[in-house]
């Protein structure tokens, strides 16, 4: 399956402001934000794009622009590459990429059978396959409720630590279907697992801390009036993002005489965009997506 850049020409429109700039594409995928980026900026910029995944840097090298560059590095790490104030732009593209659910070997899919994985960079870190089967009852359940929002957290943690004690939980359709078969609410639309899995996921790749690391970098190699581009397809990334970018009041003691202020660091130019219907046709992923623009001031 060909993944497809949800919000593409928007999201670029916002980005570049400089075409003479240099901007990061924090979720490279399969490059096809940056496709665009380079399309548009001139020869002079420069583009350089992050993935965790080793997939996704192998197909960079499918890129030969001289002003492009890709690093396998998670985005929170930013600041071991780029000077404060020394980037115009910055797009992410959060989520996962079409590619992980396609590739039964990545472990994403419960739709199809392989090794219990779900890490974005299969190089290091813990499978889920690892951590399932040796994780507390109770701290299964707080995953679920804190990252998945699933109502049925114990039903779900019940029905894995009973079957862990007969035999070990290595493939994605054996999740599948420990949880579909204990779930209570038969007559749900979706998958019964997709929250479960949504939650593990999140989890293993340290999603959400990671997101929040790279935006606190991201207000330092900033220039002024430089750009950040967010995307985000589910309620927890979105409320990062609007947390991060919310004003903070100045708070001054009780003896001086002046009011509390509110600090902004960015303005928001952009807020709650969503794909055109035509958009959703052509690609049904794209229907959750919440795009965000912000402006350092």
């Amino acid at each position: 399956m060909l993944h497809f850049p949800v919000l593409l020409e928007e999201s670029v429109d916002f980005l570049i402001q400089n075409i003479d700039g240099s901007f990061i594409d924090g979720t490279f995928g399969r490059g096809g934000h940056s496709k665009s980026i380079l399309k548009k900026i001139s020869s002079k910029a420069s583009l350089y794009a992050f993935d965790k995944d080793p997939e996704a840097v192998k197909f960079a090298a499918n890129f030969k622009e001289k002003n492009f560059q890709i690093f396998h590095d998670s985005f929170k790490n930013f600041h071991r590459y780029f000077d404060k104030e020394s980037i115009d732009g910055i797009i992410y593209d959060l989520g996962t990429c079409s590619t992980h659910f396609d590739n039964s070997q990545r472990g994403f899919s419960l739709n199809k059978d392989g090794p219990l994985d779900m890490r974005f960079d299969n190089t290091k870190g813990t499978p889920l396959s690892e951590w399932i089967n040796k994780a507390k009852k109770e701290e299964i359940i707080e995953i679920l409720y804190k990252y998945g929002d699933e109502k049925h957290a114990k039903f779900v943690a019940n029905a894995i630590d009973k079957e862990r004690k007969g035999k070990p939980i290595t493939k994605t359709i054996q999740l599948a279907n420990i949880i579909k078969n204990n779930f209570p609410d038969k007559k749900k639309k979706i998958h019964p697992a997709t929250k479960s899995f949504q939650a593990f996921r999140i989890y293993i790749n340290n999603e959400l801390e990671e997101f929040e690391s790279s935006l606190r970098v991201t207000k330092k190699i900033l220039k002024k009036n430089g750009v950040v581009v967010t995307i985000a397809f589910h309620s927890l990334e979105d409320n990062v993002i609007k947390n991060f970018f919310k004003p903070s009041l100045k708070l001054f003691p009780k003896d001086i005489p002046l009011n509390n202020v509110e600090e902004r660091s960015f303005r928001c130019i952009a807020k709650k965009i969503r794909p055109s219907d035509d958009e959703i046709e052509k690609n049904n992923r794209s229907r959750s997506a919440i795009m965000r623009v912000f402006q350092k001031t």
